[in-house]
């Protein structure tokens, strides 16, 4: 018996779209590379300017102490609500997003501690934060 020998023809690339490909890039390239040097052809002096100078860093929080006895400090200034007011006011003009930490001392009347958040609001004062310390319980006393 005898076989037949068949010669099985290679697949052939067809190169017609690569080629098709190359040429759409170099027009792309050449046209790209036109208007670039039209660009450069203008002739224009660009205006200058100074390098600004850093920012300056947002202002820490103002502190504000309510005593036992009533006594008010800002920045540990003894002042009054409407001195406490006044000069939130003008410290929020210079700084819209300046921030206010109240530090009421834990035997003073809370009616007092209530009139500073209330003039910090007056003075448009956002950022309100109230101070506390966390109590120590008998389980915390035992593991030092």
């Amino acid at each position: 018996m005898s076989l037949k020998q068949q010669f099985e023809e290679m697949p052939a690339i067809n190169l017609t779209p690569m080629i098709d490909l190359l040429f759409l890039l170099i027009i792309f390239f050449v046209i790209g590379t036109k208007f670039i040097e039209s660009e450069r052809q203008i002739e224009l002096k660009l205006p200058q300017v100074k390098p600004g100078d850093a920012l300056t860093a947002a202002p820490e929080k103002k502190v504000i102490n309510v005593y036992r006895d009533g006594q008010i400090t800002l920045d540990r200034k003894s002042v009054t609500l409407e001195e406490l007011t006044e000069r939130l006011t003008a410290a929020h003009g210079q700084y819209h997003a300046l921030g206010v930490l109240v530090r009421g001392d834990g035997a003073a009347a809370f009616e007092r501690v209530a009139h500073v958040l209330t003039a910090c609001k007056r003075a448009g004062i956002g950022d309100l934060s109230i101070a506390v310390q966390i109590a120590r319980t008998d389980k915390d006393n035992a593991q030092r």
